[in-house]
């Protein structure tokens, strides 16, 4: 931990002295668009922390503009509109893109997967940012990790879900892997923006809807009309995404490219464990405050059928992709070797001091 400090700070000194070297020299400016509205936090500050940070490492040298979904209007545009040069940058989820390119999926998060602290390891140590290069080179533009919701809630629902047959004909909101699973199991599954969900559920366009956790759902006031409340299985690790215009990074000099590398990966780190807080907090509150929601689990027989609808579409759709089944096999092997420390370390601590 201490040469992992040391590292880091001396990149900052670098970065710093690199920095004041170029002082008067000139400014450049991007302009990025984010999938969420003004006050999706910690999802918008995210993408408000990296663009200060990268401010204030160069020296007032790079700036970067973040316009919220309030303001261009395509919370779901944002790959299109980075590859078109409409903005500069993004923030958003790699998921969002699989009708665009199925290969995109697995980089926010696959169910019955990695955890946050695995698929970070993946990332940068297991061959994750090279195999998110390749995808997204096709498309133009850079992708980095973008900030993480770690393991997200189950989704809140109109009525409680006891058996497979509750599930079918069942209209609920839930994106990337998950969706196709749900579908599998007799879901009628949609994709809708963050700033229309609460509308969808209110004039029953929906029946269900998953989000993030209790950080972001409760604000949102899903609770008031859906009160069962299920746990995770599907997105243990929900990891953002920052993308930039290949063309545009490549005009920026050296040391800004650097700077805009590392503000986009301390920052998000930060809203992980920012997260992580609003979490601890808003799980409190909603004990508290909201004695009407029920927090399930599913059952053992709707467990075992995700399961198997999972491995069923991983083949079905790793036979029509080499590269997606390259980077599923990727993080299946990268699994199996990290999650034997997850079990000595993390799982016996909590499972011994619980």
């Amino acid at each position: 931990m201490k040469k992992i400090l040391s590292k880091i700070s001396f990149a900052f000194v670098c970065i710093g002295l690199l920095t004041t070297a170029h002082a008067d020299e000139k400014v450049y400016k991007l302009s990025m668009a984010a999938t969420w509205g003004e006050t999706a936090s910690p999802l918008i500050d995210a993408a408000k922390n990296m663009a200060n940070m990268a401010e204030k490492m160069s020296n007032g040298r790079l700036k970067i503009d973040v316009d919220s979904a309030n303001k261009h209007k395509a919370p779901l545009g944002i790959l299109d509109m980075v590859k078109g040069g409409q903005y500069d940058m993004g923030h958003t989820a790699s998921y969002y893109w699989k009708g665009k390119d199925i290969n995109t999926l697995p980089f926010t998060s696959m169910p019955f997967g990695l955890t946050a602290p695995e698929q970070y390891a993946w990332f940068y140590h297991g061959g994750g940012m090279e195999l998110m290069k390749k995808v997204y080179d096709q498309h133009g533009v850079l992708s980095f990790p973008g900030g993480s919701t770690g393991v997200q809630m189950g989704g809140w629902f109109r009525k409680e879900i006891n058996t497979l047959e509750d599930l079918k004909g069942l209209k609920m909101r839930i994106p990337g892997f998950a969706g196709e699973i749900m579908a599998k199991l007799g879901v009628q599954v949609t994709n809708i923006a963050p700033a229309e969900l609460f509308t969808s559920l209110e004039r029953n366009s929906i029946d269900a809807l998953e989000w993030v956790g209790p950080s972001m759902d409760i604000g949102m006031g899903f609770h008031k009309i859906a009160s069962y409340y299920y746990t995770g299985w599907h997105e243990p690790a929900s990891e953002m995404q920052f993308i930039i215009n290949s063309k545009k990074f490549e005009k920026l000099p050296a040391d800004l490219k650097e700077i805009l590398i590392v503000a986009m990966r301390v920052s998000a780190y930060d809203m992980y464990v920012q997260n992580y807080d609003m979490n601890a907090i808003s799980w409190q509150k909603m004990k508290a405050e909201y004695p009407n929601i029920q927090v399930k689990t599913f059952s053992k027989e709707i467990i075992d059928a995700m399961k198997k609808a999972n491995q069923e579409l991983r083949t079905e759709m790793g036979a029509q992709s080499p590269l997606l089944k390259e980077i599923l096999d990727s993080q299946d092997a990268y699994m199996k070797k990290v999650r034997e420390w997850t079990k000595m370390s993390d799982y016996l601590y909590l499972k011994d001091n619980l």
